[in-house]
C-alpha cells in the first residue's frame, strides 16, 4: 500500500520556517510567545528557510536545535493521545496529557483540548482566557462557536450576545440561539425565523427551542407550525416532526409513525383537526417514497375529507416523490398542486420535470416563484435564460447568460456556449517568487495546517489551511497554492487557486500529475485523458491515499468489488484490495472501468460518468425511462441523485477545461453533452 509522503518522518517544507523562527527566538531577551503565535519572519529570512523540493521526494527539514527528532515524534504521539482523550470526553486524562506538551507547535490546540471536555462546567473567564491567548486563530473561532452553543443551552443571553460578534451569521444552531435571545426579550423575529428554518434535520435543540418560543409567544401561527411539520416530513426528520406535533396539540407518537412507519399512521385514519390531517399528509408523502400507488390511492380515497389546500399539499408530496423516480405521471401530479406553496425541493423538481417535457412556460413560472436565494443560483439563472430564449426574448436571455457565464463551472460553460463563446485556457501567470513563497510558508495558520497533514489529520489541516487563506490577495493565494504543491497537497493547491478571480493559474487549478502513468494507459484504451483527469479531479482531488466513507480507494476512488471485477476482466490475477492504493494499479483499474462503462453506453460521457459514480444499473434505469432523445444538459439536470447530478456536472466541466489545456484550443462543453439516446446495449456491468 502506498503511504502518504506527509508523515512525521518527512516533514513539510514550511515547517522549516518554524525551526528558523525557533532559532531566532532562542536567546531573545523577552519572553517567547507560544510557538503557533509567532509572527512571520521577513520575506528575505523566510525565503532562506524554505529549501527547494528534491525531485521525486519530500523536502528534507533540519531538526530544531536542542529538540531531537525522537522527542518530536514522542510529542506527536502524546498529542494524538490527547486528541483521543478529548474524543472520549476524558477530562482528567486530557489535562494530564496536555501538561506534557508545554512547547508543542500546536500550542493553541493543546489549550483547546485541555478545556473542551469540561466546557459545560467551565466559567466564562476560563473560556475567555483561552480565547484571548489565541485570538484570531481557527481554533479560537471553533472554541467560541462551541462556547456560544453552551451559553445558549444555559440561556445565558448576556454572555452569549457579548461573544456572538462575527459568528452571528455562522452555523444554523448559533443563528437559532441568536434569534431565541432576541425573542426572549420580546423582539419580533418571526420573519427572520421563517427564512432560516428550512432544514429540520439540522435543527437540534437550539432551533427546536426557537420554534417553541415563537409558538408560545404567538409569533408563529398555526400555519407556520404546519409548514414546519411538512418540512420535517419531507426531510425524514422524526424528532422535529414529534416536537412540532406537540406544539400543534397533536400526538407526537402519531407524527413519528407518519415519518417512520407511514402505513401504520395511514391505517389509523385521517383525523379531525388540521394538525391530525397534516400528520396524515406527512404519512402520505413518506409512503409515496416507497409506493406511489398506495399513496395515490390513499389520498384519492380521503380527498372528500380534506380541504382544497390540503389535497394540493398531498399531491405536492406525491408529485415530489414521483419526480425523484422520474415517473411519467409526475407532471400530472404537479398539475394538481396549483395554488399551494411548494418547498424549495419541490419547486426544483417541478422545474426539472417541466424541462424533461419541454414545458418552458412552467419552467419560467416555477423559477420566478422561487425565493431569491434559490432563484439566483447558477442553475436556475441559466434555465430561466433558456426559457427566455425559447420565448424569443433574446436580450433578456443573453443578460441572464452573462450573469453566470464562466469557464469554471458547468452552468457557466453552458452560458458561454449560448453566448457564442468557448472555454480557453488563460495565459500563464507570473511565477510565484521566492519572497512570495516564503511569506506563505511563514503564515502561522498554514504552518499549523502542514503540521496536521504531517500527523495525517486532514480535517484539522483543511480547517487551518482555509483559515489561513482569509483576506489573502490574488498573489498570496497563488503563493499558498505553490506551497501546497511543494508539499504534495494537490487538493489544497486546487482549492486555494480556485479562489483567485483575476490571476487564474490553470497549472494550479487543473494539474496533470502522474502523466507518465496515466497517458499510456488512457492512450492504450483510446480514452480521452481530459475526461480521465476531469474525473480524478472530482473523485480525489489527487489525494493518493484518499478513502471514501463507503470504501472507495485511491486516486480514482475504485470500490473493492469493482476493482476485483475489473482485475478479473483484464487478467490481473494477483489482485488484492490493498493494491487499490498503489498508484499504477489504481489508474489501471480505474481507467479500464471508465472504458468499460463508456463502451457500455455507446461512448456517451454523460451516462458513463453517471455510471462511474452511481453504478451502471442506475444509469441504465435513468436512460431506460426515455422514450425519445433528450438534451444532455436536461438529462444531467434531472439525475435523481443530488450527489451524482453534481458529480456529472463537475466532471464534464473539468474535462472541458483539461481539453483546453491539452489541445491548446477553445472548447465547448456541448461536445460532451450530446443528446442522450433511449436505446440500451445488452452488455451488463456490475
Amino acid at each position: 500500500m502506498v503511504q502518504s509522503r506527509l508523515t512525521t518522518g518527512a516533514m513539510p517544507v514550511a515547517l522549516a520556517v518554524v525551526f528558523a523562527l525557533w532559532t531566532l527566538y532562542q536567546g531573545a531577551a523577552h519572553a517567547r510567545p507560544a510557538p503557533d503565535a509567532a509572527q512571520p519572519a521577513s520575506a528575505a529570512q523566510a525565503a532562506q528557510a524554505v529549501p527547494p523540493v528534491p525531485a521525486g521526494g519530500a523536502p528534507t527539514v533540519p531538526s530544531a536545535p536542542g529538540a531531537p527528532a525522537e522527542d518530536g515524534r514522542a510529542d506527536d504521539d502524546t498529542f494524538m493521545l490527547l486528541r483521543e482523550a478529548v474524543r472520549q470526553n476524558d477530562a482528567a486524562r486530557a489535562n494530564a496529557l496536555a501538561s506534557r506538551l508545554p512547547d508543542y507547535p500546536l500550542a493553541s490546540y493543546v489549550d483547546y483540548y485541555r478545556l473542551k471536555p469540561r466546557l459545560r462546567d467551565a466559567t466564562a473567564e476560563e473560556v475567555r482566557e483561552v480565547l484571548r491567548r489565541h485570538e484570531g486563530t481557527a481554533v479560537a473561532e471553533q472554541l467560541r462557536a462551541e462556547w456560544l452553543l453552551e451559553l445558549g443551552r444555559r440561556r445565558d443571553w448576556g454572555n452569549f450576545e457579548r461573544e456572538l460578534g462575527q459568528l452571528a451569521g455562522s452555523n444554523l444552531q448559533i443563528r437559532c440561539y441568536a434569534l431565541l435571545a432576541r425573542a426572549s426579550r420580546g423582539e419580533q423575529v418571526a420573519q427572520e425565523a421563517r427564512a432560516l428554518l428550512l432544514s429540520p434535520g439540522n435543527y437540534g435543540e437550539p432551533c427546536a427551542a426557537l420554534i417553541a418560543q415563537l409558538a408560545q409567544s404567538r409569533q408563529f401561527s398555526e400555519d407556520d407550525l404546519l409548514w414546519q411539520l411538512r418540512l420535517a416530513g419531507e426531510a425524514n426528520a422524526t424528532g422535529p416532526a414529534r416536537r412540532t406535533a406537540l406544539l400543534l396539540g397533536a400526538s407526537d407518537t402519531r407524527a413519528a409513525q407518519a415519518v417512520d412507519t407511514p402505513a401504520v399512521a395511514m391505517a389509523r385514519g385521517i383525523g379531525k383537526t388540521r394538525a391530525e390531517r397534516a400528520i396524515y399528509l406527512v404519512a402520505v408523502g413518506r409512503m409515496a417514497r416507497t409506493s406511489l400507488k398506495l399513496a395515490t390511492v390513499a389520498l384519492e380515497k380521503n380527498s372528500p375529507q380534506l380541504s382544497a389546500e390540503e389535497r394540493a399539499i398531498g399531491w405536492a408530496s406525491i408529485a415530489h416523490a414521483a419526480s425523484i423516480v422520474l415517473s411519467p405521471d409526475a407532471a400530472t401530479y404537479w398539475q394538481r398542486t396549483k395554488g399551494v406553496p411548494l418547498t424549495s425541493e419541490q419547486m426544483q423538481w417541478k422545474t426539472r420535470i417541466a424541462l424533461r417535457r419541454g414545458d418552458w412556460k412552467t419552467v419560467r413560472a416555477t423559477i420566478e416563484a422561487m425565493p431569491p436565494p434559490l432563484r439566483d443560483e447558477n442553475a436556475w439563472v441559466y434555465w430561466l435564460g433558456r426559457a427566455d430564449k425559447h420565448d424569443g426574448r433574446t436580450t433578456q436571455a443573453n443578460a441572464l447568460f452573462e450573469r453566470v457565464a464562466s469557464p469554471h463551472h458547468f452552468y457557466g460553460q453552458l452560458a458561454l456556449d449560448e453566448l457564442g463563446r468557448q472555454v480557453s485556457a488563460p495565459p500563464p501567470v507570473q511565477p510565484v517568487s521566492a519572497a512570495e513563497l516564503a511569506q506563505a510558508g511563514a503564515n502561522p495558520s498554514l504552518q499549523r495546517a502542514l503540521k496536521f497533514y504531517a500527523l495525517r489529520l486532514r480535517a484539522e489541516g483543511n480547517r487551518e489551511w482555509n483559515w489561513g487563506l482569509r483576506g489573502m490577495s490574488e498573489r498570496q493565494l497563488l503563493a499558498a497554492g505553490e506551497l501546497a504543491r511543494r508539499n504534495d497537497l494537490l487538493d489544497r493547491m486546487v482549492e486555494t487557486s480556485m479562489r483567485t478571480r483575476t490571476e487564474v493559474d490553470y497549472a494550479q487549478r487543473f494539474p496533470a500529475p502522474h502523466l507518465d502513468v496515466l497517458h499510456p494507459t488512457a492512450h492504450g484504451l483510446g480514452l480521452d485523458k481530459a475526461w480521465v483527469y476531469g474525473l480524478i479531479r472530482q473523485e480525489s482531488r489527487f489525494i493518493l491515499d484518499a478513502r471514501s466513507g463507503v470504501g472507495a480507494s485511491g486516486l480514482m476512488q475504485v470500490m473493492p468489488a469493482t476493482g476485483k471485477w475489473v482485475a478479473e476482466k483484464i487478467g490481473m490475477n494477483n489482485f488484492v484490495h490493498s493494491m487499490l492504493n498503489d498508484l499504477r494499479t489504481n489508474i489501471t483499474l480505474g481507467a479500464n472501468y471508465m472504458n468499460m462503462v463508456l463502451e457500455n453506453f455507446n461512448g456517451d460521457e454523460v451516462l458513463a460518468t453517471a455510471a462511474y459514480n452511481a453504478g451502471p444499473s442506475r444509469a441504465r434505469t435513468w436512460r431506460g425511462l426515455l422514450d425519445a432523445p433528450m438534451e444532455g444538459a436536461i438529462f444531467v439536470e434531472s439525475i435523481p441523485f443530488s450527489e451524482t447530478r453534481g458529480y456529472v456536472r463537475n466532471v464534464l466541466a473539468n474535462a472541458t477545461n483539461y481539453a483546453a489545456v491539452f489541445e491548446n484550443k477553445p472548447q465547448s462543453i456541448r461536445t460532451r453533452l450530446r443528446p442522450v439516446q433511449p436505446r440500451e446495449r445488452a452488455a451488463v456491468l456490475p
